[in-house]
């Protein structure tokens, strides 16, 4: 095993956990807090893969934009974010549906895909990544970017009263 294994390894594990720390945990903002990790350690299994650009991309958008809207619009909306009884649910069937969706996702890609190694036009670098983003995909992106936005104007409505913002934070 190489060092690149062994630190792929070390991410993989590192969002693996994370990931199930988001499920699990009974306070939203920890869950925010947790998704962050997950994120920053796809971005090391990036870095790690020789795909900087990607890699920032992951910390800038999802950990810098993403869970920090989540977390800014949880504590604006003053959500309660301590456990409720009220909301608990039977965990066993909601594992076993996630088990189930992880291996038919799983089986889907390895039969679709095998082993077989993609290539990249040309470098595969940020000239790529940029290319397919702003030539291919450019409409999901602006539609994403209004989606945060309808959020976050959605967050300031609910946590104003008859028109005015709350002043007792």
């Amino acid at each position: 095993m190489t060092l690149a294994d062994v630190l792929l390894l070390a991410f993989g594990l590192l969002a693996l956990g994370a990931a199930l720390a988001v499920v699990t945990t009974r306070r939203i903002v920890r869950a925010g807090l947790w998704l962050a990790v997950a994120f920053a350690g796809i971005a090391g299994a990036a870095l790690v893969l020789t795909a900087e650009f990607l890699a920032w991309v992951l910390v800038l958008v999802y950990v810098g934009a993403i869970v920090v809207l989540m977390l800014f619009a949880t504590m604006l909306t003053k959500a309660p974010t301590d456990p409720s009884d009220d909301l608990d649910r039977a965990r066993a069937p909601g594992a076993v549906v996630a088990a189930g969706v992880g291996l038919g996702l799983g089986a889907a890609l390895t039969g679709a895909f095998g082993w077989t190694r993609v290539e990249l036009d040309g470098d595969g670098g940020a000239a790529a990544i940029g290319e397919a983003v702003f030539a291919r995909w450019v409409l999901p992106f602006e539609v994403l970017s209004l989606l945060l936005l309808a959020a976050l104007v959605g967050a300031v409505l609910v946590s104003t009263r008859n028109g005015r913002v709350t002043k007792d934070y």
